[in-house]
């Protein structure tokens, strides 16, 4: 049972996941943020949950502090349940008096990355701080190194992006205006960490 870890709606349990859906496992969420609040990168962050599946990723960050977050996921079910867990996240946020800013947006994440870097008009208009992107295995890393691509204006100087593959998957090749900062193994899956090149 997928569940939020941490912060103000720690502990809720969310809506179980679509079939076609590969949520992240709690070790490897629970790992990821802790890295995240150890640089400060989560309060106040704009956040962007690509393929979002439950939205747990997303939603974790918004329990955390984050401003807000867009979830994005094509999968018609998925979106649906990513509805269901922004409705039971909120209901506990605002229950404690937090501010709750959320959306679903039924989409192809690459067409959505495509829209959000023609909208970004510069730093002062850009709308991401935070972005995950945690695809189904078979999605190929061409796919993922075009979304990098068209999603660059989107995002804020001293952003932070977490992609997820399989670790028997080659590496992606990182477009430029992104450096990995690191990578972290945990069994079948990979995490790189990407950053804004020195």
């Amino acid at each position: 049972m997928t569940r939020i870890i941490a912060g103000l709606a720690g502990s809720i349990h969310l809506t179980p996941p679509a079939k076609s859906t590969r949520p992240t496992a709690d070790r490897i969420r629970e790992s990821i943020f802790n890295r995240l609040e150890n640089w400060e990168a989560i309060p106040g962050a704009r956040v962007l949950d690509l393929y979002a599946g439950t939205g747990a990723l997303g939603l974790e960050a918004l329990s955390r502090g984050a401003a807000s977050v867009v979830l994005v996921d094509s999968n018609k079910s998925a979106a649906g349940v990513c509805r269901a867990n922004v409705d039971l996240v909120g209901k506990s946020l605002l229950k404690q008096g937090a501010e709750f800013d959320a959306i679903v947006i039924p989409q192809d994440a690459k067409a959505y990355a495509h829209h959000a870097g023609e909208s970004a008009g510069g730093f002062e208009s850009a709308e991401f701080d935070l972005v995950f992107i945690d695809p189904p295995y078979d999605v190929t890393n061409h796919e993922i190194e075009t979304i990098l691509q068209y999603l660059k204006p989107a995002l804020h100087e001293e952003f932070t992006v977490l992609v997820e593959r399989s670790s028997r998957t080659d590496e992606p090749t990182w477009p430029e205006g992104y450096r990995m900062e690191s990578r972290k193994d945990y069994g079948d899956t990979s995490v790189f960490w990407l950053v804004e090149p020195e």
